[in-house]
């Protein structure tokens, strides 16, 4: 496995680029174009998760890692919201939401995985649970990769 050296290589924040490019294609179609505000919660939302998994990297302590990781899994949450919000609306088909709830799905199981491994750690559990893999970035992280079945 390839060593985490930078943001960019942490599969949660490679999963949170993904949403992002689906919120932003979603929003730029149909009756969101119409509701500017609604547009930009949902992308700034998606963008939240993303920039807070890179800006928790570039921390030095662990533990606030994990508190960026948490915000970042919060704004999981509320891009979830404004998809019920949606579908609720019927501004979209069916498909294409669900597609873009399994990919956030995705992203908040991998966050998850990060913060637990990172507490484990802070706690003294020196392995990871079964199905995890440890990888050290220079300095003061760790890094866990999920096998693909997992996310």
């Amino acid at each position: 496995m390839a060593k985490v050296e930078r943001f960019e290589d942490l599969r949660c924040w490679q999963s949170a680029r993904s949403v992002v490019r689906l919120v932003y294609r979603l929003s730029q179609k149909g009756e969101l174009r119409k509701y500017y505000d609604t547009q930009r919660q949902f992308r700034r939302a998606a963008l939240s998760i993303m920039n807070n998994i890179a800006e928790g990297f570039a921390r030095y302590h662990p533990k606030e890692f994990s508190q960026f990781l948490n915000v970042a899994q919060s704004s999981v949450a509320e891009v979830k919201s404004i998809l019920y919000v949606l579908e609720g609306l019927s501004y979209f088909p069916e498909p294409e939401l669900r597609q873009i709830h399994l990919s956030v799905d995705d992203t908040r199981k991998s966050i998850l995985a990060l913060i637990k491994y990172i507490q484990n750690r802070q706690n003294g559990v020196s392995e990871p649970s079964v199905g995890y893999t440890k990888q050290e970035v220079p300095n003061h992280h760790y890094i866990l990769s999920l096998p693909k079945k997992h996310l």
